[in-house]
């Protein structure tokens, strides 16, 4: 508990990893991807959990899925909206799907999509990281959701990434 306790006090900051013009490009990666589905993504990261939850024991996906809901990702027409959420602290990756893409898309494939990113963070590119899994994230979406030939852009979430 004690080494979690201090991880998460002295987590490397959010804005230094992902500063203002890493985000723009994150965000330009979600709005291409979306060029090719009807389906939302949504990145958000957290450089630490406040440290009343870390003494409660929240995991990582706990916090993701009071992310997806905070963020509304849920609230899309076609439940098919995707959270991608990067803890630092815990070097933690969760994926949270609405309920029209997540019966569609196995554990495994979502595994996927993590390992890709975890192998980028490894080396320290966190942004590569994070714009391949918001590729991987749209080949998803793109193959259970594509956008057919004059579908309306509705972009029903924000495309530029969540700093927690």
């Amino acid at each position: 508990m004690a080494a979690r306790v201090l991880k998460h006090l002295f987590a490397p900051s959010a804005g230094r990893l992902f500063p203002a013009e890493t985000l723009e490009r994150i965000a330009a990666a979600v709005a291409e991807g979306e060029a090719r589905h009807v389906g939302e993504i949504c990145f958000a990261v957290e450089a630490a959990l406040p440290l009343r939850a870390v003494l409660a024991g929240h995991a990582a996906r706990d916090r993701a899925c009071d992310a997806f809901a905070r963020l509304r990702v849920w609230d899309t027409a076609a439940n098919n909206g995707v959270l991608l959420y990067l803890l630092l602290a815990d070097h933690r990756i969760e994926i949270v799907a609405d309920r029209g893409l997540d019966a569609l898309v196995s554990a495994e494939q979502w595994r996927g999509v993590c390992q890709l990113m975890e192998e980028r963070l490894r080396t320290g590119e966190s942004e590569a990281a994070v714009l391949q899994g918001v590729a991987a994230v749209s080949d998803l979406l793109a193959e259970h959701f594509p956008r057919g030939p004059g579908a309306a852009d509705e972009n029903e979430l924000p495309d530029l990434p969540q700093v927690l």
